[in-house]
């Protein structure tokens, strides 16, 4: 064997003791930027004869990693992987807030990763989280729980399968099966976030929130549960205590406190009892006035019948008095009914008399006929066209073709319906007619009839006139078809104002515009309600 030279040995010899030494510092301490957790005190300390590397501690056992505190009756310390486990009255204490106590632990060092586990307690101030398993991790300041939760602050109780809370930030949040109880209200939901400070609930998933006043459902939104404010998004709804009534939009501003609301873009408000919609681009509601409000594209809807009446206007106003619906229009007013048509510039209706007030330059037809007046009030019994009262310069037409009208003029008139058909018409004051009789083969005028009377009585079958009476004193005028000129044809103030009417549900929302020569003289307003 080769002798190796004295300095070469002493050379070789240090190499591997600066190896070994290495290798040692390597396995028993943290990597690069991580600090070792300190053992301070415990009653007895034993090593371990069989595992090098690991203390066993017992009796008032205390570590101390960083500024964070660890307490417990007994522990394993494995100092070569600068990790621990700790026995009953677990206790980790981290600055003068956040304490995290259970009945057992494994705390990793290196990763700062408490994980806690039966009879978990977590207090922040004045918030406390009960679970079986946390896992604490202490570089993002975040406590994870799973397998069933509960927060609980001053006024709020959360439970929910998984969640999380940051004690910087005062949020949790939870995930499946989510209960939020509070003394005014019970909030149950799939996914909420949680502000403890200003104890705000964000929706993340489909939420009901029940309470004495009624329900809420939402997807997404915040709830203040101190002050019961709420803003909620994509289509939630607000439902009455007994669910007669129903509000949805786009965005809801809610104070459940109040029960006041405010509605943004496509608002629909549903009251099922009354079988009445109000619908609009912006609204509001009350529930203790039970005062509903709607504009932009606003829409009343009445569904009691087979035969929906659809009515438009730039403002509507429901309001309910005991089990009665009052509802008032302003500006633009345009409605459909398949047997019933109208514009005017106000409306009224109630369902305690079920009338329906046309107010200033009003004109309603019905299947051929037109009637317009100062102000029409139209009765329905059970949602069917009960009659027609026309107020003040009444002026009925019904168009025979394109040429010829029958035409009726009084100073107020009542039409009659019988299954919403025209079944008489009665015509009071300075009465004045036009009609067309007919050939008896029925395609040719014989001529034109004009009568002048004190007052006057059409009965109508078949939407022809059947019977007419005249009186007292009438004066009456026949001129063959010959005869006439266009100043015989029409009585004075004859307006046909078919291309303003609402021929569907969706041209409601068209805006009449009339023609220069139709455009109504101004009128005395006769009204039973105000602005």
């Amino acid at each position: 064997m080769t002798k190796l030279p004295k300095t070469a040995l002493f050379c070789l010899l240090f190499l591997l003791a600066t190896v070994a030494s290495g290798m040692q510092q390597t396995h028993s301490s943290p990597s690069k930027g991580k600090t070792s957790i300190a053992m301070e005190y415990a009653d007895s300390t034993v090593m371990e004869e069989s595992r090098p590397g690991i203390h066993v501690l017992r009796g008032n056992v205390r570590f101390r990693h960083d500024s964070v505190y660890l307490f417990c009756d007994s522990a394993y310390y494995y100092h070569d992987n600068n990790s621990l486990e700790a026995f009953s009255n677990v206790h980790i204490e981290q600055g003068d807030t956040l304490n995290i106590y259970g009945n057992y632990l494994i705390y990793e060092g290196n990763s700062k990763l408490a994980k806690m586990r039966e009879n978990v307690r977590m207090e922040n101030n004045s918030l406390t989280l009960f679970t079986d398993f946390l896992d604490y991790d202490r570089n993002q300041n975040l406590g994870y729980f799973f397998d069933g939760g509960l927060l609980v602050d001053s006024i709020n109780e959360l439970t929910s399968v998984y969640g999380q809370y940051s004690p910087a930030t005062k949020i949790a949040t939870f995930k499946d099966e989510v209960t939020l109880t509070n003394p005014q209200f019970v909030l149950k939901s799939d996914t909420l976030k949680y502000d403890t400070s200003y104890k705000i609930a964000t929706i993340l998933g489909p939420t009901v929130i029940e309470s004495d006043s009624g329900l809420i459902h939402s997807t997404r939104g915040w709830y203040n549960t101190e002050t019961d404010r709420a803003t909620l998004y994509d289509r939630s709804e607000v439902l009455s205590k007994d669910g007669s009534k129903t509000m949805t939009a786009d965005t809801l501003f809610y104070n459940r406190a109040t029960g006041f609301g405010e509605a943004f873009s496509r608002m629909v408000l549903n009251d099922t009892v009354r079988k009445l919609i109000l619908t609009g681009h912006y609204g509001y509601f009350d529930d203790v006035t039970d005062i509903a409000f709607a504009t932009d594209s606003a829409q009343f809807i009445e569904y009691s019948q087979k035969d929906s009446l659809f009515l438009h206007a730039d403002t509507l106003y429901m309001k309910s008095i005991g089990t009665e619906r009052e509802v008032k229009a302003f500006y633009g007013v345009r409605f459909f009914r398949t047997d019933l048509q109208g514009i005017c510039d106000s409306m009224f209706f109630s369902t305690r008399d079920s009338v329906l007030h046309l107010i200033k330059n009003p004109v309603m037809w019905n299947t051929g006929y037109q009637i317009t007046g100062d102000t029409i009030n139209v009765f329905f019994n059970d949602s069917t066209l009960e009659r027609v009262n026309v107020i003040e310069r009444a002026f009925a037409i019904e168009q025979k073709d394109t040429t010829y009208f029958n035409q009726i003029k009084g100073r107020n008139m009542t039409a009659f319906f019988t299954a919403g058909e025209l079944a008489r018409v009665d015509v009071e004051g300075n009465t004045e007619s036009i009609y067309y009789p007919i050939e008896d083969n029925g395609t040719e005028f014989i001529g034109r009839t004009k009568v002048d009377s004190p007052n006057m009585i059409i009965y109508v079958e078949n939407r022809k006139p059947a019977k007419i009476w005249w009186g007292p004193e009438p004066k009456m005028e026949l001129l063959p078809i010959p005869d006439l000129n266009p100043a015989n044809k029409f009585l004075k103030d004859f307006v046909n104002f078919d291309y303003l009417r609402p021929v569907d549900r969706e041209s409601i929302f068209i805006q009449s515009v009339y023609k220069t020569e139709d455009i109504p003289a101004p009128r005395r307003l006769r009204s039973r309600f105000t602005r």
